[in-house]
């Protein structure tokens, strides 16, 4: 039915991102990343080291003082590292360069994606705004990705996608859920949509690829709570599908993604809010 499931790109662990950035790295970045003036790992050590002066005249002792001092700024160091990681954003990617021109339908460039624009009808279900925050990470720096396009689509309540042929439906020409939008200067992109449903042989998923002018492009699926998911899905109209028959344990893109692409949502407005922040390694 869906012929984009194949993700494109890959997923960086925590290990290779400490490995791409190191110690002086991390520094670096979080001071990119973070809107607050954030110290560096060395003012971070100098700041936090005891005073070995006084130590020096007391002791006398050249050793222990080089020994406090060098457990002094390993500590600050790893307290910078551990800081430093945690300002980035939650998940950093490898995009692929790809080759050619990518599909990009001019009429869907919007901030709502619920309604068919052949007719105008809002496909029903319960509404989930998201905030999609891109970075461009490398050489030691995250900086705000302005200017790329943030597309998503998504299945409706009914776990139909529109522009597609299945062996139930055939919904080719509508445009219903489906949409990009430009990251602005902050590097963010905002989608009002609907909670999506489920269909046989796949976790409730989006959609979502990011692409940038250079011709690089990461794409992957945001998937949810699933005690979440189950409170959504007892309610008009997903409760007339009945209940989804896998979870995101037994999906294999879930498993690649290791659960790094989990959206965080919280009640808002009349339905729901999440933001999810990514960083692509370019």
């Amino acid at each position: 039915m869906d012929n984009d499931d194949q993700p494109v790109g890959r997923i960086l662990s925590r290990r290779e991102v400490l490995k791409l950035f190191g110690l002086a790295g991390s520094a670096a970045v979080l001071a990119g990343c973070s809107s607050d003036v954030t110290p560096t790992a060395t003012s971070v050590a100098q700041a936090n080291a005891p005073t070995t002066t006084a130590t020096t005249a007391a002791t006398n002792t050249i050793g222990e003082v080089a020994t406090a001092t060098s457990a002094a700024t390993s500590t600050a160091e790893a307290t910078a590292t551990s800081e430093a990681v945690a300002a980035l954003p939650s998940c950093i990617v490898r995009p692929e360069l790809t080759e050619g021109p990518y599909f990009v339908d001019e009429k869907l460039e919007r901030s709502d994606i619920r309604s068919d624009p052949s007719n105008n009808a809002v496909s029903a279900g319960t509404q989930l705004d998201i905030k999609v925050v891109v970075s461009q990470i490398g050489a030691g720096t995250c900086t705000a990705l302005a200017g790329a396009i943030v597309d998503l689509w998504h299945c409706d309540a009914d776990g139909v996608y529109s522009d597609a042929t299945d062996r139930s439906f055939d919904t080719v020409g509508q445009k219903f859920l489906r949409g990009y939008q430009r990251t602005d200067d902050a590097g963010v992109a905002n989608f009002t949509t609907i909670y999506p449903g489920w269909y046989q042989g796949r976790a409730v998923h989006i959609h979502f690829k990011i692409r940038t002018d250079a011709g690089y492009e990461f794409t992957s699926q945001f998937f949810f709570d699933e005690s979440l998911t189950d409170v959504v899905h007892a309610q008009t109209p997903y409760v007339a599908k009945g209940v989804r028959t896998l979870l995101n344990d037994g999906d294999g893109i879930y498993q690649q993604s290791a659960g790094q692409t989990v959206l965080t949502v919280v009640p808002s407005g009349q339905g729901y809010s999440a933001s999810f922040e990514i960083g692509l390694q370019i």
